[in-house]
């Protein structure tokens, strides 16, 4: 068996064990030590010009993909020179810290648990953890949209999408996804500072997401049925709704979430003290409740098991394929 299908598969168990816990050392908080300090020496090298800048944000891209990626492949190459048994250990654990099922499952439970017991106050600092909107302005309700709302699209960008790259390149080149998607959450902003800076950053994000989005849209449809929920309003609400984002990868796992759900998420939110209008996504069929966040999440969970046999199937044919040619 290949060392990234075997990698691919231990590191997916190992996630939904053992999560993110926040003691242990992390590749992605590098990553974000890196863009910082990269950003710091190219705004000083670089003109604050628009152009300069969108020039700037392109360098850090480079930069760190390149930086990121080399020594993914590097250390995996030093550890097979010592045993190919080491390199696998070493690969599982990063195909591991590359997906995050547990940890949005840990992470918006929380925020489940706050609400059960009555706790406003707690329930919108736990979800503050986990999405970049206002949070002082929600209510029961609101807190828990963003929470469901958090759960399906990091289901695209935080399982389906890493699963995939490491499925065709194994823990290094989902050491390049995150890379790029660890630079759009911190810099692909279209505000002051990140207007231009964080353009290629974001652009590039959009594209490496074009086809997991829509492919995690599907998975999760898919899904809606093994987790025992509306699978045919998952469909129906993933067709209409799914381009409703101002980012063109967004909206298609939040679309199959809502469909599957019966219940009405996004619409406008507050961000950095700004209401922002932004389009409703699926039918208000009922009101939405804290027991949403737990179907949610078995929707992820079962999103994710889909992806995973889709994906080792992937990497077994790219396999089969180098054998044979």
């Amino acid at each position: 068996m290949p060392q990234h299908l075997m990698a691919l598969a231990i590191g997916f168990a190992l996630d939904l064990v053992v999560g993110d816990p926040h003691w242990l050392p992390h590749p992605i908080r590098l990553i974000g030590h890196l863009i910082s300090g990269l950003e710091r020496i190219l705004r000083r090298a670089f003109p604050a010009t628009p152009r300069d800048e969108r020039i700037a944000g392109g360098v850090l891209v480079v930069l760190v993909c390149a930086i990121s990626t080399a020594c993914a492949i590097a250390l995996l190459v030093l550890c097979g020179m010592v045993s190919p048994w080491l390199a696998l250990a070493v690969e599982s654990v990063m195909c591991y810290q590359m997906l995050a099922t547990k940890a949005l499952k840990d992470e918006s439970m929380k925020v489940h648990d706050a609400l059960a017991a009555g706790n406003l106050a707690a329930a919108r600092t736990a979800v503050s953890m986990i999405v970049g909107r206002d949070v002082e302005r929600l209510d029961e309700a609101g807190v828990t949209r963003a929470a469901v709302e958090t759960v399906a699209e990091n289901a695209s960008d935080g399982v389906v999408a890493p699963l995939l790259f490491m499925a065709v390149g194994g823990a290094p080149l989902g050491v390049f996804y995150k890379a790029v998607n660890t630079m759009d959450s911190m810099v692909g902003y279209k505000n002051e500072k990140y207007r231009y800076f964080g353009t290629a950053a974001a652009r590039f994000d959009d594209v490496l997401n074009f086809v997991p989005a829509r492919l995690a849209g599907v998975l999760m449809v898919c899904a809606a049925s093994l987790a025992r929920l509306d699978a045919k309003g998952a469909w129906r609400i993933f067709l209409r709704d799914r381009r409703k984002h101002a980012s063109p990868n967004s909206a298609h796992t939040e679309a199959a979430c809502a469909g599957a759900l019966d219940v009405a998420l996004a619409g406008d939110a507050w961000y950095f003290g700004k209401l922002v209008e932004k389009p409703t996504i699926g039918d208000a069929l009922r009101p939405v409740e804290p027991a949403d966040i737990v179907r949610a999440n078995r929707l992820l969970y079962a999103t994710a098991s889909l992806a995973l046999v889709l994906c080792l199937a992937l990497s077994w044919g790219i396999y089969v394929c180098e054998v044979v040619l």
